[in-house]
C-alpha cells in the first residue's frame, strides 16, 4: 500500500479520499476549510495537514480535486503548494475538471522538479464518488499511468489512459458536451410529453428500454417530471465546465453551436435562482416559461 495525500475535500473529494483510506492506503488530507478535514479524519482515520505542502510530504501519490484552474494553481504551486512538498519521483494525480492548458503547464512544472503528473478528471457525480464507481479519464505518460492505476482503482469503476497530458481534460470536455445536449433533449421530450397529457412515468419506463435510453433518463427522468432539482451536479459547475469547452473549441476550430446555446439556457436557470440546482433543471425553463 502507498502513502498518499488528498487535497480538496469537496462533494467528490471527500468520498474519493475515503475510498483510498478504505483501500488500505496511508492517507493525509488537506482542505481549505480545516473543519472539513477534521471531520474526514474523525470518520475515516488517517491524518490532516495545515497546508498542501505538508500533506504531500513523503507521499508516493498526491491526489487533488478542487474547483478550477486558479484553485488548482493555488494548491499546486508556491512555497506551500503540493509540488514543494513532494519527494522526488512521486506522482500528482489531478482529478479536477480544468483546462488542458493548465494540465500541460503543471506537467512541465512537475517534470522540471523530478516529479510526475497525470490529469485525471472524473465523471459519475456524487453518487459515483460515494460508491467508488467513478469513470476516470487520464492524460499522461504510460509508465506513470501504469503505476498510478491500481491506486486510482480505489474510487473508480473504469480508468483509461487517453493519450498525453491534457487528453484526460479534453475527454472530460467531450463528456460534458454530450451531457449538455442530452439534458436539453430530455428536458424538451419530458415537457412535450407532459403537455400532451401522457403519464410520463409510464413513458419513461417504456422508452428507457429502447434506443432513447441514457444515464440521464434512468437517473433524472422521474425527478425532472416531478420538478425536483435540489440535488446533483450544480448548474454553476456545469457552466464552469462548458466555459472550458467553449474556450477550447475557439482554440481548435470545433463548432459547438448547440453547446453555446445550452450554456445560455443554464445562465437563465442561474438567473431564476437555480445556481445549485442539478443540471436537469433545464426542464424548469420549459415547464415554467
Amino acid at each position: 500500500m502507498s502513502k498518499v495525500a488528498f487535497i480538496g475535500l469537496g462533494v467528490m473529494g471527500y468520498h474519493m479520499a475515503g475510498h483510498l483510506k478504505s483501500g488500505g492506503h496511508d492517507v493525509t488530507v488537506y482542505n481549505r476549510t480545516a473543519a472539513k478535514a477534521d471531520a474526514w479524519v474523525k470518520q475515516h482515520g488517517g491524518a490532516s495537514a495545515p497546508t498542501p505542502r505538508q500533506a504531500a510530504d513523503g507521499c508516493d501519490f498526491v491526489f487533488c480535486c478542487v474547483g478550477n484552474d486558479n484553485d488548482l494553481r493555488g494548491v499546486v504551486l508556491g512555497d506551500n503548494g503540493i509540488l514543494a512538498g513532494m519527494k522526488a519521483g512521486a506522482t500528482l494525480v489531478d482529478n479536477t475538471t480544468a483546462s488542458a492548458d493548465v494540465a500541460r503547464e503543471l506537467y512541465e512544472e512537475a517534470k522540471s522538479r523530478g516529479l510526475k503528473f497525470i490529469d485525471a478528471p472524473v465523471s459519475g457525480g456524487e453518487a459515483g464518488a460515494q460508491n467508488g464507481a467513478l469513470t476516470v479519464m487520464c492524460g499522461g505518460d504510460q509508465d506513470v499511468f501504469d503505476a498510478a492505476q491500481p491506486v486510482i482503482d480505489c474510487y473508480a469503476r473504469a480508468v483509461t489512459l487517453l493519450g498525453p497530458v491534457g487528453s484526460g481534460q479534453l475527454t472530460k470536455m467531450v463528456n460534458q458536451i454530450c451531457i449538455a445536449g442530452l439534458m436539453q433533449g430530455l428536458s424538451e421530450a419530458m415537457n412535450f410529453g407532459s403537455k400532451a397529457g401522457l403519464d410520463m412515468e409510464k413513458v419513461l419506463d417504456v422508452i428507457s428500454k429502447g434506443a432513447a435510453q441514457s444515464w440521464q433518463m434512468e437517473n433524472r427522468g422521474s425527478t425532472m417530471c416531478r420538478g425536483e432539482f435540489e440535488f446533483g451536479f450544480a448548474v454553476d459547475w456545469m457552466r464552469k465546465d462548458l466555459a472550458i469547452c467553449l474556450e477550447e473549441a475557439e482554440n481548435n476550430g470545433a463548432r459547438l453551436p448547440a453547446t453555446a446555446l445550452i450554456d445560455q439556457f443554464y445562465a437563465q436557470v442561474q438567473a431564476r435562482g437555480g445556481k445549485r440546482w442539478d443540471t436537469s433543471s433545464l426542464m424548469h425553463l420549459l415547464a415554467n416559461d
